[in-house]
C-alpha cells in the first residue's frame, strides 16, 4: 500500500498518524515544509520527508514533482491536507490510477456555485473526504443545487486522536501574568476573529458576580480595536489579562478552572479544547460545528447556545461557586480524551479506509 500525504503544517495527531500508518505496514511518504511543527518528529519516526512547502493553488514546479513522485513510486492514494494540496494533486495526477482523499477541518465555505470548491473537495477525482467532525460531514451531505449532491459515501468522519501521554507538561504559573493565587481563572485560547465570539465572552464579564475573583486569560493575537474598546469598557477590565500569542497555551489552558471556546460559526475540532480537557480543565462550548461532539453535556463539559453572554457568564458562575463539581467535570473531560478520543483509533480507521480503496 504506497500513499503520498501532503500537508503544510502536520500537528502533533497528524504526524502521529502518519508515524502510525508506517508502523501499520503502510508505504508513506510525507510531503510537508521543514517549518511544520513536528517535521523533526517524522523523521526520527522513520518515516520519508520531503521538505516542500505549495507556493499557492497553482504551483507549477510542485506539480511536476508530485507527479514525479505518483510515476517513480507507483504511487496508489494521495491523502491530501489543504485546499493547495488538492488543487495542485488533482492536476499533478491526471490520467494516474491514484485514489484521492481529501481532508476538511471546518464547517462551510464550499458551494456547488464556487468554482474554487470544484477544484477541491466537490471535483468528481476526489473518492473521500475525511471530516473532521460529524458536523463537517453533515455539511457536505446537505449541500444542495437543483439535482447536485455530494454522494453519501463520499464524506466521512475520522476524529483526529490524542493520547494523554502528549499532556504531561507543568502547568504555567498564572502568577507571571499577574493572576491571584487563590482566583478563579477561565482560560480563551484563540486568534482573534469575529467568528471565534471573543467578544462575546468579553460581554458575559458584565453578568458574573461583582466580588468574584474571576479572571479571564485571552491567549493569542488580539489584533482587534473592537476587543480593546470592549476592555477598556468592560465592568471587569482590571481582570482581563492579555497574554498574547504563547508557544506555552496548552500548559497556561492547564493551568486554569475552566477553557471557553465562545465560537459563533464554522468550528471543527478544537484542539485548544481536546488540550484543555487532556489536562482535566473544564470545558465550555457553544453548540457550534463539531465542539458539542467533544463532550457530554454536564458530564465532560458544558454546552451553551451561540452569542451568548449571559449564559456563559451563568455557567462560569455556577463552577466558579461548586468548586468541587468543577473538579469533577474536568476529570471526566480527561477520560473523555483518553476514551473517545484517542490517536489509536484514527490510526486504525486511516488505514481501514485505505485498505477498502485499494481493494475496490
Amino acid at each position: 500500500m504506497r500513499v503520498l500525504c501532503i500537508t503544510d503544517h502536520s500537528d502533533r495527531p497528524e504526524a502521529e498518524t502518519f508515524i502510525g500508518l508506517k508502523k501499520q505496514g503502510v508505504d508513506i511518504v510525507v510531503m510537508c515544509p521543514s517549518s511544520a511543527p513536528h517535521f523533526n518528529r517524522l523523521l526520527q519516526a522513520d518515516v520519508p520527508v520531503l521538505d516542500v512547502k505549495l507556493k499557492s493553488k497553482l504551483d507549477w514546479k510542485a506539480i511536476k514533482m508530485i507527479r514525479g513522485l505518483l510515476v517513480d513510486r507507483d504511487i496508489q492514494i494521495l491523502h491530501l491536507f489543504t485546499n493547495n494540496a488538492i488543487t495542485n494533486s488533482l492536476l499533478a495526477s491526471r490520467n494516474l490510477p491514484v485514489k484521492i482523499i481529501a481532508y476538511r477541518g471546518i464547517v462551510s465555505n464550499i458551494s456547488f456555485l464556487n468554482p474554487a470548491s470544484w477544484m477541491t473537495h466537490l471535483n468528481p477525482r476526489v473518492d473521500h473526504i475525511v471530516c473532521v467532525a460529524e458536523k463537517v460531514r453533515e455539511y457536505f451531505l446537505n449541500l444542495r443545487l437543483l439535482w447536485l449532491r455530494v454522494p453519501d459515501s463520499k464524506p466521512i468522519t475520522i476524529y483526529k486522536g490524542h493520547s494523554l501521554d502528549w499532556y504531561q507538561n507543568k502547568p504555567a504559573d498564572l502568577s507571571e501574568f499577574g493572576i491571584p493565587k487563590n482566583a478563579f481563572s477561565v482560560c480563551c485560547i484563540a486568534n482573534y476573529r469575529p467568528r471565534k465570539g471573543i467578544h462575546v465572552l468579553i460581554e458575559s464579564g458584565r453578568y458574573l458576580p461583582a466580588d468574584a475573583d474571576i479572571h479571564f486569560l485571552l491567549v493569542g493575537e488580539m489584533n482587534s480595536s473592537r476587543i480593546m474598546r470592549q476592555i477598556q469598557k468592560s465592568q471587569i477590565r482590571e481582570k482581563i489579562h492579555l497574554l498574547g500569542y504563547r508557544k506555552n497555551a496548552p500548559e497556561i489552558s492547564a493551568a486554569c478552572d475552566v477553557a471557553v471556546l465562545p465560537a459563533l460559526r464554522r468550528e471543527g475540532l478544537p484542539k485548544v479544547i481536546i488540550e484543555a480537557m487532556a489536562y482535566g480543565v473544564t470545558p465550555i462550548v457553544t453548540n457550534s460545528g463539531g465542539s458539542p461532539e467533544l463532550i457530554e453535556d454536564g458530564k465532560s463539559g458544558i454546552i451553551v447556545p451561540p452569542n451568548n453572554a449571559r449564559a456563559i457568564a451563568d455557567q462560569i458562575t455556577r463552577l466558579y461557586r461548586n468548586p468541587l463539581l468543577c473538579k469533577e467535570i474536568g476529570a471526566n473531560a480527561k477520560d473523555r480524551i483518553a476514551r473517545s478520543f484517542r490517536i489509536e483509533d484514527t490510526i486504525k480507521q486511516t488505514h481501514a479506509l485505505y485498505k477498502k480503496m485499494i481493494s475496490k
